[in-house]
This record gives C-alpha cells, sequence and structure tokens, in this order.
C-alpha cells in the first residue's frame, strides 16, 4: 500500500514527457544561397482514403542543402497543410516550416 502513492505519482509524470525537437533541417538560420530545384517524388498510394501528401522540400543542415522527402500524414478536421517555403528576406534565405492551419470559416 506504500507504493501505491509512488506509482500513481510516477504514471502521473509519465504523462509528461515530450518529443524531441525536430532535426536542424527544419530550418531555424538565414542561408546566403538558394535552395537547389524540387526533386521529383513518386508519391505511392495513400496508407488510407483521404491522408494528404505533405511534399518534400530542401532542408538545411550542416552547413548544406538536405532534401527531407515527402510523407502521407493523417487529414486534421478543420485544418489545411500550408507547405515548407524558402523565401528571400533581406539578410538570405529563410525556411518557412511547413504547418497545419485552421480552416477560416465566414
Amino acid at each position: 500500500m506504500k507504493a501505491l502513492p509512488w506509482i500513481l505519482f510516477c504514471a502521473l509524470l509519465s504523462g509528461c514527457i515530450v518529443a524531441p525537437a525536430e532535426p536542424d533541417y527544419y530550418g531555424s538560420e538565414m542561408v546566403a544561397t538558394a535552395p537547389p530545384a524540387p526533386t521529383a517524388e513518386v508519391i505511392g498510394v495513400a496508407p488510407a482514403p483521404g491522408y494528404v501528401w505533405i511534399e518534400g522540400y530542401w532542408g538545411w543542415t550542416a552547413g548544406r542543402y538536405a532534401w527531407v522527402p515527402g510523407r502521407w500524414e493523417a487529414p486534421r478536421a478543420g485544418y489545411h497543410w500550408v507547405p515548407h517555403q524558402w523565401v528571400h528576406e533581406e539578410r538570405g534565405w529563410h525556411l518557412h516550416q511547413g504547418h497545419w492551419e485552421r480552416e477560416h470559416r465566414r
């Protein structure tokens, strides 16, 4: 019986675990050169009806561009996917990360 509070505490604490940060290639720095042209990808069959294809893109890691392959993701109700996009800004090129964005209702 003395172990029960400890077990409950550990169970509650396990819910506080967070996912690790994504690798650097998801873009957080300015890059002097433009990214290469997108790589052609073979888009396979969706794993289930309604899945959304997330296009691959050029990420930046270890001082160079690296291709991040596309993938299928389950749709999110009330959201649409905004793709990754490299934007030329005053100090260079910056990756705006792709993300799910809430649909605007009128």
